[in-house]
């Protein structure tokens, strides 16, 4: 009863408006090992006195009334035969509580103990070519054979075909939704999931059940995915896309990423080619290539790699870029910039990625940011 009390606080807080996941970490830390449903006691005062929380936050906190709803959210936890995981429970994963935005709860159905065997997200584009889904065959049966958990978002494309070869190889795998733990999306993966619940398979969510699979979820789950991981496997990938911010979310993390080459030319294959040009990262040619990079990640000794000098920049800014950009005047670092835009990184970091791709800013190391020159707007 007092861990269901403990998620049902956690989940009123993730539904009280402007209150957002770091607000939420300061609350339970200012909370301690008391009762967390006492924070709704708290007086906007007492409220106010907690880091991030201001007057009309504090209000939200203290006037939150929807408690019918969110006992009926974890009714149907429950009936949908799923389980809820705290931030601060003992079985969250470690990997997954070391980035910056780590979900507060994450509903989940399958294998916990998949937590504890080291994992690389497999990812790609939705509809690959021949040589893509060849590539994600070969290189997740590797990985299998080396005893690494293959992660991925379960979408069509790579993703489906990575998870479906470790079924077939008895690998273990797990898989990251972007609607509710009761809503597979796609709706022709089912089987799949079906196959990862019933065998050496986990599938999670950070969205309540009965989510659906809106556009604003995926970005977040991508930062699920690649957090999970110690390293990220690009099999095929465009310019743009899913699983170049999955890419981006990986160094963001402090975390590997492992190129499949492309031929030139070959629009599907560009993404890959960009990350290896610019050093963003590590072109593969066999199993080796990747197994000697994990114990560095392991150790957390590894970091993203500083992109070249670019030319002084004459460009057109949207007001978010220009936000962004006038920030940067001085090099900060990732949660720096998240804090004083107030928004999450994984909701920055297309604009940081298409800023990049322009050449107006850069990554260095230890997830700090800079502009590469001047900008003229």
């Amino acid at each position: 009863m007092e861990r269901r009390n403990h998620h049902r606080a956690l989940l009123a807080l993730l539904n009280v408006p402007e209150l957002g996941l770091q607000r939420i970490r300061h609350l339970m830390r200012a909370c301690g090992s008391g009762n967390s449903m006492e924070i709704f006691s708290w007086s906007p005062s007492r409220l106010m006195r907690i880091e991030g929380i201001g007057e009309q936050v504090a209000r939200n906190i203290a006037g939150f009334n929807s408690w019918a709803r969110i006992d009926r959210i974890l009714d149907n936890t429950k009936k949908c035969r799923a389980g809820l995981l705290a931030f601060d429970d003992p079985e969250y994963p470690s990997m997954l509580r070391q980035i910056y935005d780590p979900p507060i709860l994450l509903w989940y159905k399958g294998d916990l103990n998949l937590f504890e065997i080291p994992g690389v997200a497999v990812i790609g584009t939705r509809r690959p070519g021949s040589y893509g889904l060849n590539q994600t065959e070969i290189w997740v049966k590797e990985l299998v054979k080396s005893g690494i958990c293959i992660n991925s978002g379960l979408a069509y494309g790579v993703d489906a075909k990575a998870h479906r070869v470790a079924l077939d190889q008895g690998g273990a795998t797990i898989g990251v939704l972007g609607s509710g733990i009761d809503v597979i999306y796609p709706a022709r993966n089912s089987h799949i999931a079906a196959e990862m619940i019933g065998g050496r398979g986990l599938l999670l969510s950070e969205f309540p059940p009965g989510t659906k699979p809106d556009a604003v979820n995926f970005p977040a789950r991508n930062r699920i995915v690649s957090g999970l991981s110690h390293g990220v496997l690009v099999v095929e990938s465009g310019i743009k896309g899913g699983s170049m911010i999955t890419a981006r979310n990986a160094l963001d993390q402090n975390r590997e990423v492992f190129v499949v080459p492309h031929q030139l030319g070959y629009l599907k294959g560009e993404g890959c080619n960009y990350l290896i040009q610019t050093g963003q990262g590590k072109l593969i040619t066999s199993i080796e290539d990747i197994m000697e990079e994990l114990p560095q990640a392991l150790s957390g000794e590894s970091g993203p790699v500083q992109p070249a000098d670019k030319p002084v920049i004459t460009i057109s800014l949207s007001p978010e870029e220009k936000a962004l950009c006038d920030l940067l005047a001085e090099p900060l670092h990732l949660e720096q910039i998240c804090e004083k835009l107030q928004k999450p990184s994984f909701a920055l970091l297309p604009l940081m990625l298409e800023l990049e791709m322009k050449g107006v800013i850069r990554q260095k190391a230890g997830k700090y940011f800079e502009l590469c020159s001047p900008v003229s707007a």
